[in-house]
């Protein structure tokens, strides 16, 4: 679920987890603090894992992100774990995030054998990744990454995924023995070729990618992704719930059966595709842990009328987010603004709870970038894959964010 829930669900996890909390903080050795979990019967069997990719590692089809530093992330993270969550992804410029990550793996050195850690950082040169390596393993308190991503790719940097530059900082990165594999995270307009030219440069290991389960088979994006899969490259599915579970179970009544939430389903529908090995999600309470994880536990791939179902009661929920957005929306608009980035920054806000966040990316457009009053909105929310609502949801964005 996408929305802040009652503090008592969270006390009452927090209480079921003390014995492990306070292990942790009163410095008892890692084994102990672990044999204390487990004779409590705290901890439960790792959830459903996947091959990532050409990696040759299981990761778990959950996958714990942590954008904006959720309030009480450490806490979040023990419970995460002890719902049986093994990959945990995290930022450079996710606030303390990080830091927050490294606090953990101290006070509980056992976890970090057992986990997946990726982390990011964006970097304006392929070269400059390996300056930053030893910044990312200082705040993370480790001395290896599990996967290291070149952050957010934009369109300037369109062809680094076949570049002799970025092939040359990969084998750089990976000779040094910190990072065992790197890939590239993308909500780009020009995703499409961004993942085309991995599947040519054949050298990244992982792509992480805003993705919608109902994306048409000759859309570029997806047969980009069959290249991908093809060429064994690790996919990892991010932006899939915010700003579009605005509706109820009862809109989905091959769901509802199945006694699945929205947020379920939508995850379930996107574990159906196998070329997927996880969904990254922002866990910001013990209830949404324990709910994404009790999908990953109780998955079971989705029938085509299933995720039709779904795909209809989310256009019909008025969406604030398009995660197949390639940037049609903009050209069919008829304008230079990003429309659907001023449409995920709105979903930062107020679906994520991620304020500064939010106003942080917007102010980072530049002004055209933001200037959406010279756009056609009624045509731009007609090519929209998700049908977004740009009249209704631009003037808030400006209000809010600017």
């Amino acid at each position: 679920m996408n929305e802040p829930h009652s503090n008592a669900i969270d006390r009452r996890l927090f209480l079921q987890t003390g014995m492990a909390v306070t292990a942790a903080s009163a410095g008892l050795a890692a084994g102990d603090a672990a044999a204390q979990e487990a004779k409590a019967g705290l901890s439960k069997p790792v959830l459903p894992t996947r091959k990532l990719g050409n990696t040759g590692v299981e990761v778990t089809l959950l996958n714990h992100g942590t954008v904006g530093e959720p309030a009480g992330l450490g806490r979040l993270l023990r419970a995460a774990y002890l719902e049986g969550v093994r990959y945990f992804d995290t930022a450079e410029g996710y606030k303390n995030s990080e830091k927050v990550i490294g606090d953990w793996l101290t006070a509980m050195p056992e976890v970090r054998k057992s986990i997946f850690l990726a982390t990011k950082s964006h970097v304006k040169t392929q070269a400059d990744m390996l300056k930053k390596l030893d910044q990312r393993l200082a705040a993370l308190k480790t001395d290896y990454i599990d996967l290291l991503f070149f952050h957010g790719l934009d369109t300037a940097q369109t062809d680094w995924p076949k570049s002799k530059e970025l092939k040359e900082a990969a084998e750089a990165l990976k000779k040094t023995g910190k990072v065992k594999f790197v890939g590239f995270s993308t909500h780009d307009t020009m995703i499409a070729e961004q993942i085309q030219n991995a599947a040519e440069g054949g050298f990244i290991d992982v792509i992480m990618l805003k993705y919608s389960p109902w994306l048409d088979k000759n859309a570029p994006l997806n047969k980009a992704l069959d290249a991908c899969h093809a060429k064994n490259i690790g996919l990892v599915s991010m932006k899939q719930l915010g700003g579009q579970t605005q509706f109820t179970a009862d809109h989905v009544p091959s769901i509802k059966a199945k006694g699945l939430t929205p947020a379920q389903g939508l995850l379930q529908a996107i574990w159906t595709d196998e070329r997927f090995s996880a969904s990254c999600v922002t866990l910001r309470n013990t209830e949404q842990i324990r709910e994404n994880a009790d999908a990953a536990r109780r998955f079971e791939p989705l029938k085509k009328a299933e995720i039709d179902e779904l795909r209809d009661a989310v256009l019909a929920s008025n969406p604030t987010m398009c995660p197949g957005c390639d940037g049609r929306c903009s050209l069919a608009g008829g304008t230079k603004a990003k429309l659907g980035d001023l449409a995920r920054f709105y979903t930062y806000y107020e679906s994520h709870g991620m304020r500064g966040v939010a106003r942080e990316s917007y102010a980072e457009l530049a002004a055209e970038a933001r200037d959406w009053k010279d756009a056609d909105l009624v045509a731009a929310r007609e090519a929209c894959h998700h049908k977004i609502d740009f009249s209704a949801l631009l003037p808030e964005v400006d209000r809010l964010l600017s």
